[in-house]
Formats: structure tokens, sequence, C-alpha cells
């Protein structure tokens, strides 16, 4: 991910707001307050809600239920109307989109993966996630090839004549995951896809989408309400409370520097060990001549931690492309976890 280039979606000061008296209210006031919310008898479930997603990035919008994240996805998408604010993809200002305009983009640039899989029972696996190529008018072998393509991607190849009663709930999330993939999309919503899932299965999802991701790079909206599955697959995680986005950070920036008691009681129970990185916990490469060994500066700690706390001397850290970006030493990497030892 890099935020150097321009945002593939962005939102301003984007509303959603309930009741009959909800266009009148934005009328008098743009940014209503939630005395004048409960005075005119409408509830905002987006508030005030400006964001962007950058190429290839993982935005993770989580927040307990009822805090807006999956209207503000589907605001996003068009798929609620706004009642207020702007909403741009590529550029593009998707409020002023004709509705034809809407359809090709959601067909052609745009996957969605909800919690329930919404399989089409009677049609095969391969006439399910060739369907949306079927909408879009693609010839018949060509669809069933691009399908083919998209279930060897998520490992169910061989699978393609069942139906989706023959197959596991994390096999039918992989046809649904297969399915949003065939359109090729840039922007990717996916909306509590795992939730359903036991906690094995779930475990197995995160780590095919992680893998996914790796191969594919597509720019990703991931909504849940699971800490701890943000904290795996998230560049940033934008927190939502009563509607608003409360802090959008990198995970590690979150846990350690919450900007208010919502996201500090949040993030309390984090395990830090899988939040911090080397880099967190990096000095400055000031006398590297007794560092032994290399780990890289983007590692977890409960990755690296072993290798640094083994080492007699301090470790030389390295960023992505190899280059030096100081030392790490396991006294440090101690005190991250466990506090400063008492004097």
């Amino acid at each position: 991910m890099t935020t150097a280039a321009a945002p593939i979606i962005a939102c301003r000061a984007l509303w959603k707001i309930y009741g009959d008296g909800a266009e009148s209210l934005l009328r008098r006031d743009p940014s209503p307050s939630a005395a004048d919310l409960k005075t005119a008898n409408c509830i905002a479930a987006v508030r005030d809600v400006s964001l962007q997603v950058f190429p290839g990035e993982i935005l993770v919008v989580m927040g307990l239920s009822g805090s807006g994240k999956s209207t503000l996805a589907r605001c996003l998408s068009r798929l609620i109307e706004p009642s207020a604010g702007e909403v741009f993809f590529e550029g593009r200002d998707l409020l002023r989109a004709a509705p034809a305009e809407l359809i090709e983009l959601r067909r052609h640039r745009m996957g969605m993966v909800f919690q329930h899989f919404a399989l089409l029972p009677h049609r095969t696996v391969l006439q399910n996630v060739a369907f949306p190529l079927e909408v879009q008018g693609i010839p018949a072998r060509e669809r069933e090839n691009r399908a083919l393509e998209m279930l060897e991607l998520v490992g169910l190849r061989g699978r393609e004549g069942y139906y989706p009663r023959e197959l596991s709930g994390g096999q039918q999330q992989r046809v649904g995951i297969a399915r949003s993939l065939a359109v090729k999309p840039d922007l990717w919503f996916l909306d509590e896809p795992f939730s359903a899932l036991d906690p094995l299965i779930r475990r197995e999802m995160q780590d095919e989408f992680l893998r996914l991701q790796g191969m594919l790079r597509k720019t990703i909206i991931f909504i849940t309400h699971d800490f701890d599955e943000a904290l795996r697959l998230a560049d940033r995680i934008a927190i939502m409370f009563e509607g608003g986005v409360v802090q959008i950070d990198a995970p590690e920036s979150l846990v350690l520097n919450p900007k208010t008691d919502y996201v500090r009681e949040f993030t309390k129970n984090a395990s830090r060990e899988k939040v911090l990185t080397v880099g967190g916990v990096a000095e400055p490469e000031a006398d590297d001549a007794r560092a032994e060994g290399v780990v890289s500066k983007s590692a977890k700690l409960s990755d690296a931690a072993r290798q640094i706390l083994s080492a007699d001397k301090p470790l030389r850290v390295v960023d992505d492309n190899g280059a030096p970006a100081g030392i790490v030493r396991r006294e440090r990497v101690i005190e991250a976890l466990f506090g400063p030892s008492p004097s």
C-alpha cells in the first residue's frame, strides 16, 4: 500500500440519517448535533465520516453492532443513498452518477462479499461463480474458463459440479469469494465475511484471505466487529462509534496512541505481541558493530520475539528492501511487551 497514489475511493462529510425529518434537519444544519437529531426524531447511522482508501490497501472498518460500519460500506457503494456528503471513486463523483453508470461500476469494478453467502441453491459451484459474468453478457466458454480460474485460486478446483448444499460453510464462503473475484474488481467490499464461521474455519479463511491479497493486491474495505481479526488483516483500522469514525490509524498506532477513551477501552486487551512490529521498538543504528543476525522491520513481535530474545547481541533491523533500519535489543522487546521493570 502507498498513500502517494490517489485514493481509489474517498468520502467527505458523509451522513446517513433515518427519520422523516432528515432532509429538513440537514437543510437547517449540515452537521447536526446529537441533541438536534433527538429533537427531530432522527437517527444518524453514518455521522460526518471522511476517509480515503488507497490502492492495494486493506482498510478494516470496525465497531460494535449498530455503530454504522455496514451502512457506511453500503453508502460508499451507493447501495444505500447517503443523506449528505460526497463519495468519489477514482475521482468520479458517485453521488452524481446515473443509475446505469452505477450498475456498470458494480458489475465491472466492484466486488462484494457478505456474511450470508447468498449462493444460488439450484446452481452448481461453477455456475454460481460464473453468474456475475453471465449478467455481464460474457460468452459461456469465456465465463466458464474464468470461473474455473477463480475456483483454482480459492482451492476449490474439482468441486465445480457440486451444489452449495454439498459444501461446508468455509467452502461456501470460498465460492462467494471466487464469485466476487470473477469480475476482477478494482475495489472489494467484504462485510463480516467470516463471522458466521466457527473459530477454526474462520482462522483458515483469514489465512486464505491474506494469501489471496498477497497475490492480487486488491483495494479492500473489510467490515468486522472482531478486533483480533482486524489486527491480523488491516493496513489501517477505522473505529466507528455511534455512526462516526473516532480514529483511523495503523493497528500499531491505534493501540499505542488511542485518541479517545472509547478507542483506549476498545484496544486495551489487544495482544501487544500481535500488534507491535520490530520497527516500533527498533533504535537508531548508532553502533551496530556488535549486532548479529537480521530481522525485518515489518515483522510482528509475536513472530520475531524468539529470535530477538534468544540472541546474545542486538539484531540488525532492515526494511522491506533490505536497507538498514536500526537495531533491536531484547531489553526493548521485553519492555514493550511487559512494561518497564520495577526500579
